[in-house]
Parts: C-alpha cells; sequence; structure tokens
C-alpha cells in the first residue's frame, strides 16, 4: 500500500507547509504514481491511491462538482452550526481592525512583524508636557483633602486643568487641542493616578468616551467647529452616557428614546427629537454643560420615511434645555471625581444635535463601538498601570526600611513570595499598555486586544494592590493622610466594574468577540450563510470553506508536532536569546487556533452559554497577549541584560498560566468524547512541561523594586515622586534615600547590637524604638561610628521611624464631623 501510504505522508507535509493548489496536485499525484510503482502496479494499490488521488484534486480544485456535491450540502449544515448573531453583534464585528490578535488567533503568529512595527513613543512636545504640566498638576494636589474634605477637586485644580489644556489632549490642533498621541493621553492619565485616581478620573473621560471622540470621527463641519474649540478650552465640560439602570452590560437593549418630531428651537419650527432618558454612572455627569446620550431613535409619525426603528443614535443635549436634570452625585467607593445620574424627560432638540447629524442617525452604536476601543486601551489600563508603578516604587521601598529582628522585611522570603507579583505584574501592565497604544498610534482600532488590555490590567491592579496590602499590613489600613496606599485599593473595584465589567468582559466579550472577528475565515462564512441568493451564498462559501479545513488541519498537524518537540521545528527570531518562549509561545498559539476551530465547530451557536468556557479561552489570549507584549518591550529597549531576570521572570508566568488555562479547558471541554483526543494532541507528553519562575528567579525579581537600581526605575517609570517628608509617598521614599545612605552605619549597630550579652538587650531594644539620639550616642560611646556620622544618622533613624508611624484622629474632631454630616447627603434619585 506504498501509494496510500505516500500520498498520506505527502499531504500531510503539504499541510504542514501550507501549500496547496495546482503545486499540491502535481506533487500528490507524483507522490501516488511512485507508490503504484513501487507496488509493482498492484491492482488494490492503484484503486485506492488512485480514489484518493482523485478526492483530493476534487477538494483542492475550485469547480462547479465541488460546489455542487461538497459546498453546498456543507452550507446548510454549517448553518446550523455557526453562531446566530445580533444586529448589535453584527455591527460589534465590522467595527474595529484586528493586528497582532489576528496573528495569534491564526496560530502561526510572525514573530518578525511584531518586532518591526513601530512602538509607542512621546515626541519631544509630548514629553515635555508630562514632565512640565502634568508634573506641576501632580504636585498641586493633596488626594486626602479631596476625598476626606472637598470631595471635589479645588477650584484652582479645575483652572489649571482648563487652562494647561489638559480636557483636549487628543483634540486636533486646529481646534485649539494638544493634537497628541494616544501613547501620551495614555502617560500623562498614567503620571496623574499615580497622584491621584480622583484627578486622573477628571481628566481621562473627556478624552477617552466623550462627545470630543466621537465629534472628531463623525461629527460635521459645523460641529467640529463649535464644540471642539469649547471642549478643548474647558468652556464646555462633557460627559458621555450610556448606561442605564435596565441595560448595563446589555447596553444594545438601551430604554432611552428620542421620537422625531417638529419644534421649536432658537424661535424657529424645525425637525428633531423629543428626547426623554434615565441614566446612571456617568463621570462628570454633575458638572457637565454638554451631554452626550446614546439613545434608540422611533419615528412612529413616518416624518423620514417608512421605517419607524430608526436604531441606536448618539446626541448632543446642552444641560440648560428645560427637562434636563442633573447635578445628583454617586460616590464610588468614596472617591471624589464627579459621577452621577442624568435624566430628562421629552426634552427637544433639532437634528443638528444628532452627532454627524441627520445622515447618521441609527449609526450609534457602530460610532460607539469605535471609539470604546479607543478609550477602553487606555483610560482603565493607565489606571492599573499607575497603580502597579506607585505601588512597586512605595511598598518596595518601604519594605527596604520596614525592620523587624533587626532587619529589613525585603529580607523575609513571605515578603519576597509578595513582592515577586508586584514587579512582574507592573512590568507585563506595561508592556502590554505600550503595545496597544502603539496599535493606536498606527490608525488601528484594537476591539478584541481593547478588551484583553481593559480586563487584564485592572485585574493585575487588585492583584498587585492587595499583595502591597499584605506586606505593609496594619500600617496600610489605617486612614489618614499618611496611607499611602488606602485610595488606591479603595478605588480597585471601579476598575474592575466599569467600562464592562471584568466578568462579562472575559466570559462573552473576549473570546465571543475574538473567535469570529480575528478569525480568517468565520467572518466570511457567516456572510456566505446569511445571504439569501443561495448561488451566490455557496461560491462564496466555496471560496473560504477549504482554506477554512486546511487551516485547521495544518494547526492540528502544528500543534502535535510542536507538542512532541516544545515547538523546535518553527523558526523564530534569536535576538535576546528568547528562543525557547518563542518556540512555546508559537507551539500555543497554534493549540489555541485549533481550540477556537473544535470549539466553534462543535459548540457553535451554543458559545453564550458555555461561558467558562468562553472565560478559559479569554485567559488563553490574555496570556498569548501579554507575553507577546514583554518579548516586544525589551525588543524596542535594546534587551538590557539587567531586565532579563524581569523579562523571563514574566515569560515564564504567561506560559505556565496559559497552559494551566489550556489544561483545565480540555479537561472541562462540554462534549467529552473529545477530551482525550484533545488532551493528547495539545499535550503529547503531558500537561506539565511548562514551569513556573522558581524561588530563585522570584527572589531577583522581588528585589528589583527594594534595590536602587536601573531595573527598579525601569519599573517605576513615569510615577509621580516626591521626596517631602509630609507627603505620604514623599515619606516612604525621603526614608528609602536615607536608608541606603546610612546603611553602612546601621549595620554596624546592629552587628555589634548582636554581640551584647542578653541583660543589656532590653535596654537597647527601648533606645532603638524611641530614643533614637540616645542609640547615636551609645554607638559613639562605643565607637562603633564616628562623631561626625551622628548628625545624618540621626536624621536617617527618625524618617525610619516616621515612615511606620499611622493617623490616630481627634476623637472630639470626629464627632462634630459626625454630627456637621447627620442628613446632609440626601438621597434624590434612587435608580
Amino acid at each position: 500500500m506504498m501509494s496510500i501510504l505516500l500520498f498520506l505522508l505527502s499531504a500531510l507535509i503539504l499541510l504542514y507547509l501550507g501549500i496547496g493548489g495546482t503545486v499540491a496536485i502535481g506533487i500528490l499525484t507524483i507522490a501516488t504514481l511512485a507508490g503504484m510503482v513501487s507496488d509493482s502496479g498492484h491492482l488494490l494499490s492503484v484503486l485506492l491511491g488512485g480514489a484518493l488521488l482523485a478526492l483530493a484534486i476534487i477538494l483542492i480544485s475550485a469547480g462547479k462538482l465541488r460546489r455542487d456535491r461538497i459546498s453546498r450540502p456543507l452550507l446548510d449544515w454549517v448553518r446550523t452550526r455557526l453562531p446566530q448573531l445580533s444586529e448589535t453583534e453584527s455591527e460589534a464585528l465590522k467595527s474595529g481592525s484586528v493586528d497582532w490578535d489576528g496573528e495569534l488567533f491564526s496560530g502561526r503568529p510572525d514573530w518578525p512583524r511584531l518586532l518591526s512595527a513601530p512602538h509607542a513613543k512621546l515626541s519631544e512636545e509630548e514629553r515635555a508636557f508630562v514632565d512640565g504640566p502634568t508634573e506641576a498638576l501632580c504636585s498641586m494636589v493633596d488626594d486626602w483633602s479631596i476625598t476626606h474634605e472637598l470631595f471635589d477637586l479645588p477650584g484652582e485644580v479645575w483652572d489649571y486643568i482648563r487652562e494647561q489644556g489638559f480636557l483636549g489632549l487628543v483634540i486636533p490642533r486646529q481646534y485649539g487641542g494638544k493634537g497628541f498621541s494616544h501613547t501620551a493621553h495614555s502617560e500623562i492619565v498614567m503620571k496623574i493616578s499615580t497622584r491621584s485616581v480622583s484627578t486622573a478620573v477628571t481628566v481621562m473621560v473627556p478624552n477617552s468616551l466623550g462627545p470630543a471622540e466621537l465629534l472628531m470621527h463623525y461629527g460635521t463641519g459645523a460641529q467640529k467647529d463649535y464644540y471642539l474649540p469649547r471642549l478643548a478650552k474647558g468652556e464646555e465640560i462633557p460627559c458621555f452616557a450610556l448606561t442605564s439602570p435596565v441595560a448595563g452590560s446589555d447596553a444594545g437593549a438601551i430604554p432611552d428614546k428620542g421620537i422625531v418630531c417638529k419644534g421649536t428651537w432658537n424661535g424657529e419650527e424645525v425637525l428633531g427629537l423629543r428626547v426623554t432618558w434615565n441614566k446612571r454612572y456617568i463621570t462628570l455627569a454633575p458638572v457637565a454643560t454638554l451631554i452626550g446620550l446614546a439613545i434608540k431613535v422611533y419615528d412612529p409619525d413616518q416624518l423620514l420615511g417608512s421605517r419607524e426603528q430608526i436604531g441606536v443614535t448618539c446626541v448632543l443635549v446642552p444641560h440648560d434645555l428645560p427637562g434636563v436634570h442633573s447635578g445628583a452625585r454617586h460616590l464610588p467607593m468614596n472617591t471624589a471625581f464627579m459621577n452621577g445620574p442624568t435624566w430628562g424627560e421629552d426634552v427637544f432638540i433639532p437634528m443638528d444635535q444628532v452627532i454627524g447629524g441627520q445622515a447618521m442617525l441609527g449609526k450609534g452604536w457602530t460610532m460607539l463601538l469605535e471609539c470604546l476601543s479607543i478609550g477602553r486601551s487606555i483610560s482603565l489600563p493607565a489606571l492599573g498601570t499607575g497603580a502597579g508603578k506607585v505601588v512597586s516604587l512605595t511598598t518596595g521601598a518601604y519594605t527596604s526600611v520596614r525592620e523587624q529582628f533587626g532587619r529589613a522585611i525585603s529580607s523575609f522570603e513571605g515578603v519576597q513570595e509578595a513582592l515577586e507579583p508586584i514587579a512582574g505584574y507592573t512590568y507585563m501592565m506595561d508592556a502590554a499598555r505600550l503595545l496597544t497604544t502603539g496599535m493606536l498610534d498606527r490608525g488601528v482600532r484594537p476591539a478584541v486586544p481593547s478588551a484583553v488590555l481593559k480586563y487584564r490590567n485592572t485585574d493585575l491592579m487588585r492583584d498587585v494592590i492587595n499583595h502591597a496590602m499584605d506586606i505593609v499590613a496594619g500600617r496600610a489600613v489605617i486612614t489618614g493622610p499618611r496611607n499611602f496606599l488606602a485610595r488606591a485599593y479603595q478605588a480597585v473595584p471601579i476598575g474592575i466594574t466599569v467600562e464592562g465589567a471584568n466578568i462579562l468582559t472575559r466570559s462573552l466579550m473576549i473570546f465571543g468577540q475574538g473567535a469570529i472577528r480575528c478569525h480568517p475565515y468565520i467572518v466570511d462564512e457567516i456572510e456566505a450563510a446569511a445571504m439569501t441568493d443561495t448561488d451566490r451564498a455557496v461560491e462564496q462559501f466555496d471560496q473560504v470553506f477549504f482554506k477554512h479545513m486546511a487551516h485547521t488541519t495544518r494547526n492540528a498537524i502544528r500543534t502535535l508536532v510542536f507538542g512532541l518537540t516544545r515547538g523546535w521545528p518553527e523558526t523564530v527570531p534569536s535576538q535576546g536569546g528568547l528562543t525557547r518562549y518563542y518556540r512555546q509561545l508559537s507551539r500555543f498559539s497554534s493549540a489555541f487556533a485549533v481550540m477556537t476551530d473544535i470549539t466553534l465547530l462543535t459548540i457553535g451557536g451554543g458559545l453564550k452559554a458555555r461561558q467558562r468556557l468562553s472565560g478559559r479561552m479569554a485567559d488563553c489570549l490574555v496570556h498569548l497577549y501579554y507575553a507577546s507584549a514583554v518579548i516586544k518591550q525589551w525588543h524596542e529597549e535594546g534587551y538590557p541584560e539587567h531586565e532579563r531576570p524581569l523579562v523571563e521572570w514574566c515569560l515564564q508566568r504567561s506560559l505556565y498560566d496559559l497552559q494551566t488555562q489550556l489544561r483545565q479547558l480540555i479537561n472541562n471541554f462540554p462534549v467529552r468524547a473529545l477530551r482525550l483526543p484533545l488532551r493528547l494532541l495539545v499535550f503529547p507528553l503531558g500537561a506539565n512541561g511548562v514551569k513556573p519562575p522558581n524561588d530563585q528567579l522570584g527572589a531577583q525579581v522581588a528585589m528589583s523594586i527594594v534595590e536602587d537600581t536601573p531595573v527598579r526605575e525601569r519599573i517605576v517609570r513615569g510615577v509621580y515622586r516626591n521626596e517631602q517628608p509630609d507627603d505620604p509617598v514623599g515619606r516612604v521614599l525621603n526614608a528609602y534615600r536615607l536608608a541606603n545612605q546610612t546603611r553602612p552605619l546601621r549595620d554596624k549597630i546592629h552587628a555589634e547590637i548582636r554581640k551584647r550579652d542578653p541583660d543589656e538587650l532590653d535596654g537597647i531594644a527601648l533606645l532603638m524604638g524611641h530614643q533614637r539620639e540616645e542609640l547615636v550616642d551609645w554607638a559613639i560611646d562605643r565607637k562603633i561610628i564616628q562623631p561626625g556620622e551622628r548628625e545624618r544618622l540621626v536624621e536617617a533613624l527618625t524618617a525610619l521611624y516616621d515612615v511606620i508611624r499611622v493617623d490616630a484622629m481627634d476623637a472630639e474632631g470626629i464627632r462634630e464631623l459626625a454630627t456637621a454630616a447627620v442628613g446632609k447627603r440626601r438621597v434624590v434619585k434612587r435608580d
């Protein structure tokens, strides 16, 4: 049976190499004929080999026979397997762009393409703005005062934000804005967030999802000329209202409506909309002068044509129109940025207030999806990264200066175990942030990466801050002006829940959209299945289906081969000595692509209900994306060797977590009969080949934010810092600097203390705890240190003690505050 053997062997090699068409037919024909000759023309060899060759020629050659006999009945079957998409979902698939996410879904990521893509960077002007006005804004902010006394930004801070153009960072220069890149927008928001979350959100929202972004992309010339200069100068404070009480994550179900009618505007009768809405959770709504709304438009009197249901539309409503209500405030986890409901009844606006004019009626959902991918890529990912950086800066320093049992707590393995993910995850967040803003600056609208980034960065932010709270312990739970972690900790749930709650982002959006949007063939197959013209549908389906099958088979072969060889046959870049990581990522990308196709084939339209499966697939994509981002980041920085432990920790952690999710995915795959075959395909040598970072590497990464090294500076790059002893962060950094300067002196004292008799230790302990000057004098008397070293050692010991102190509030003042607050926070709306 050499004809069959050579045919199958050739077919597998051709599929693995991606060779098709006439070349493939020629090679298969030669291989089959060679087998027949080898079998001496045996009748069975000729018949079976010839039959296989004939079938292969039919499948490879696009012709009437294949279309009528194979593609037509297949199309009828596929129509029952493909997921049924709502109108909202269909529009979501058409919006945004595919970039590196498409490479990961393909199963054959093009690594040179990743490395050669233009990376995120700041212009000289943008860098000057970050180092100048942004730095100055941070220095003006006192987060304790904002969140516990004013419940708002101070007036001078609001004025500075307006005057310096913080509300128009992305508005083009021709309209009076800064015209900054998306990377600059992200960098500015990130830096402000390391000082004050409330201030960062105030700057962030007008520049992400707001009327300005929508106007820039879809507004009429008149709308741009009027509104954009006013928004850039802060003469208008914008908000955009999407969420309704009964339609949160399901934005397509919004009940807010606009009825097409005629009304009076500026003394004239014009065609417009009578708008009624009830929105909540809207940032800047209490102070907004221009309210952007997403509503559904209806035309019951058919003033525009025969359609009564026009669809989702974006409109602009001035706050001072009759029937508009605003000013009430929500208090999201007691943060102080302006957030609240907005509602209105029968508010008339002309068609000129529809963003883009009357022609854009019913096109609001597409507009929102395009702009959401931009804002979601910048705002909360920047806040998450900022949290990681300020936690790395402060907690790493705190563990260096906080001593127990005569040594810094950073030397304790338990503390290092918590420091390790703080450093590693912060680097990963920053790398993914910059990879994605780089896409945005190239004109990509990354619908799927934006969801990946929002979900993962806010989730890692939660992990990082929780680890920091464990380390700083009691010092971190006492609220007061000295606390450098409490506000970030309290704000974590906001990032987790807004702009698409993480649970739904993970379990529905990332893989649910990505499996279709990023797949090289699924969208075309869905379009073919939806066609009413059967002949055209069969023709289009025929063109893509067999390419899809070859793609799936090729990835299945690659997955098995790479599973047996750890990806050894794959050609990958050699820069940086990361070959083994590239190969493992290629292996898992191939496995992910196979699992995607098998999931769509077997689960089909039931995918929405299989949210555990979808969530695990989302996690696989997350780990592939973040590992890619780490490689890209190190490449752009020139592969500095001192960062290698950090980079390798990130890659090992991502690959291990990826392996874990794939194993869980296969072990719980809904089609039980496929679990064993999938396990053998993806993990032929067992599902434990990738190991997590070991303790030695973990300790190196942990100490990277403790020791004053270039690695620490890289991790915290972009954070706002000062060393003022009366500032919550400055107090820690001041103590850190003084501790490093006097470490040899303090080590001498500790070494001498360890030699003392037990009878002396109680007295020495008293001196170390409260009487620092006496301790220094004791050391001078015993010639442990020199008299000339006394002053700076006393200063350092005073700072080290000051950094562990917590605030205790005056009891009478708290009683007075409670009395003054009774009945003042009146609930005016409960939706």
